[in-house]
């Protein structure tokens, strides 16, 4: 029996995790701001624990650990799920939203991670996953502030990785497509209110699919909360898991991209060494 720590388990990809794991057998410590939309959904349940937690309090995250431990003695995988979306142009984005964005997603993240790997490093084992997108491998028009948050915990995953790899700790940054949850609607995205003309063609275009996009998005959840269950036994995982065939292709077409660069500009990229 795994002991797995959730946050954002109140709904999407949490949920569903969650959901799945207690059916398995494991033990699961699912954390939300409102503890009680876990029990609401799950009922009570002998594996299940559901904790308050607010990602971007570090002395709650240390709290909901500590609970975790006394519950169940140990946490096997950290699932770091919570999080939410940014749409607007780079330019639009207000100093409180970019803020508020990455206090959850950046920072929220290092709080539980730093507030679970004492536990892990103790026991010379563990596993963390990392949600994070195609957009943390690629940018978009329309969510350049949000993918900065991805970006940065595609770094800070592959920075860990290597940390603790020796300490038999595992890392693998997931990243999803677009999958049919809840991420574009209101609870999960913020709009940015303002809106310039000059970008209607770029980041405003973006607005109006995305509203088409949503609930018709081509990945399956209830596959992908599978696939997460099953990867927590894989024996060597990789330190990136991309999920979705948009995410497969996206990250193809960048490679490609990234391949032309380097070969119109290498005399320039290699010319600047000593």
């Amino acid at each position: 029996m795994k002991t797995w720590f959730i946050t954002g388990a109140s709904r999407g990809f949490g949920a569903l995790v969650a959901d799945l794991a207690l059916r398995h057998g494991d033990a699961v410590v699912a954390t939300a701001r409102n503890p009680k939309q876990i029990t609401d959904r799950f009922g009570e349940h002998p594996n299940l624990l559901a904790v308050a937690l607010d990602v971007t309090d570090e002395a709650q995250a240390k709290a909901a650990v500590d609970a975790a431990i006394a519950r169940f003695g140990s946490i096997d995988v950290l699932l770091n799920n919570a999080g939410f979306g940014l749409m607007g142009a780079v330019e639009e984005a207000t100093a409180a939203e970019v803020e508020s964005v990455y206090h959850t997603n950046v920072f929220g993240l290092l709080n539980v991670t730093r507030a679970v790997l004492p536990t892990m490093r103790a026991r010379r084992s563990g596993r963390i996953l990392n949600i994070s997108s195609i957009g943390g491998y690629r940018g978009a028009a329309g969510f350049g502030v949000y993918s900065s948050t991805k970006f940065a915990v595609e770094g800070l995953s592959e920075a860990l990785h290597a940390e603790l790899e020796p300490l038999g700790i595992q890392v693998t940054v997931v990243e999803p497509g677009y999958f049919r949850t809840d991420f574009l609607d209101a609870a999960s995205l913020t709009v940015s209110p303002t809106v310039i003309e000059d970008y209607a063609a770029t980041a405003g275009q973006i607005r109006n699919v995305a509203t088409g996009l949503n609930h018709n998005q081509p990945g399956d959840p209830a596959k992908l909360a599978q696939v997460l269950i099953d990867f927590a036994e894989v024996a060597d995982p990789p330190v990136r898991l991309p999920l979705g065939s948009d995410t497969v292709a996206a990250i193809e077409a960048k490679h490609a991209s990234d391949a032309t660069i380097l070969d119109q500009w290498r005399s320039i990229s290699v010319s600047t060494d000593f």
